[in-house]
């Protein structure tokens, strides 16, 4: 509710309000929304109850003169600006993140670092205290930006284990080589024995995990790993397409083909249908993400599923662990293989 003072002009609710109604002192009202500390459930529960009614909102700016934070999260991708707008995956995991903090009446900013220029701009930005931490998407070897914030004490959950940094910077994956290996194994099991690979970027996590589990599972089926048979893509539709067009030149007698991402998958599909391969009967084709691009495709994707939900939770479970001071962690997810219309 609105209050009113002796001119009759109507003000919003105050931390003194808000004392008043929960028969609490100020002091009481303060340590509960700084986080609760030293204060008995009865007095957290009337002040909340007292929050409800009056209508009062934090002034996020006079609290953050006070904490030293910004109570805001960024969101960080390392991507040129239209892999943002291609890519379903971002959309996905971009809206996972922004529910999971707001239920801790956290915001989320979107920063888009594609170029040199912009992730220098960006990097002074974080460090110069803008945001309590960084969820950083699609980080790529020999990318300086994770090195720098962490250097620069900056809390961070990077999507995906950064290359080279190992333990020094939480991560939250799905497990990658083992979905990959899912999927082989189910090519292999249809009795595919010329499998094609469209992989990631190799200077990211996701790319080089996902080639080594398709190498991993044709090793123990007894199959020669065939060079012409690796091409690899940068996880855009028109990637998957010119490397489905240089598999069947390099080698025509494929049966099937692995794709890294969904999205490369929906242009291998358009490649293979251009050169009149039908699929699944004449090239079984698998995908990895289980996004939106999946089932959009004609036919539908078998694929791998990431789980999305559960990437998002974890990635913003652990960053707010973080900036309470907790060290550096790491979570790896399953992932679950998807039989559609295209194996």
């Amino acid at each position: 509710m609105t209050m009113s003072n002796p001119g009759g002009r109507r003000r919003p609710p105050t931390i003194h309000d808000v004392a008043r109604e929960a028969g609490v002192s100020r002091g009481t009202v303060s340590r509960v929304l700084n986080g609760g500390h030293y204060v008995s459930p009865a007095a957290q529960e009337a002040v909340n109850a007292a929050i409800r009614k009056t209508g009062y909102v934090v002034n996020r700016h006079a609290r953050s003169l006070i904490t030293g934070r910004s109570d805001s999260v960024g969101f960080l991708l390392t991507e040129p600006q239209e892999r943002f707008f291609e890519d379903p995956n971002f959309n996905v995991l971009l809206r996972g993140c922004t529910q999971a903090l707001a239920a801790h009446d956290i915001p989320l900013l979107l920063m888009l670092a594609g170029t040199e220029d912009e992730r220098r701009r960006i990097t002074r930005y974080i460090t110069a205290g803008h945001v309590d931490g960084v969820l950083l998407v699609s980080s790529h070897s020999g990318d300086p930006v994770a090195e720098e914030l962490r250097e620069a004490g900056v809390p961070l959950v990077a999507c995906g284990k950064p290359i080279g940094l190992g333990s020094k910077v939480s991560y939250v994956a799905a497990d990658d080589r083992d979905g990959a290996r899912d999927m082989v194994r189910h090519l292999v099991a249809l009795g595919r024995r010329r499998i094609g690979v469209v992989t990631g970027p190799l200077d990211t996590p996701g790319g080089v995990e996902r080639l080594a589990g398709y190498r991993e599972v044709l090793a123990e089926a007894g199959i020669a790993v065939d060079d012409r048979l690796v091409v690899s893509g940068d996880y855009s539709r028109a990637s998957g397409e010119a490397g489905a067009e240089r598999l069947l030149a390099q080698a025509p007698d494929m049966d099937a083909v692995f794709v890294a991402s969904d999205l490369m998958a929906q242009g291998v599909l358009a490649a293979l249908h251009r050169a009149g391969r039908r699929v699944p009967e004449d090239i079984a084709v698998g995908g990895f993400d289980d996004s939106p691009a999946a089932t959009a495709a004609t036919p539908a994707l078998t694929t791998i599923r990431q789980p999305w939900d559960r990437i998002s939770n974890e990635m913003v479970r652990v960053l707010l662990a973080e900036i309470g001071g907790e060290d550096p962690s790491a979570v790896i997810l399953p992932t679950e293989l998807v039989r559609r219309d295209s194996t």
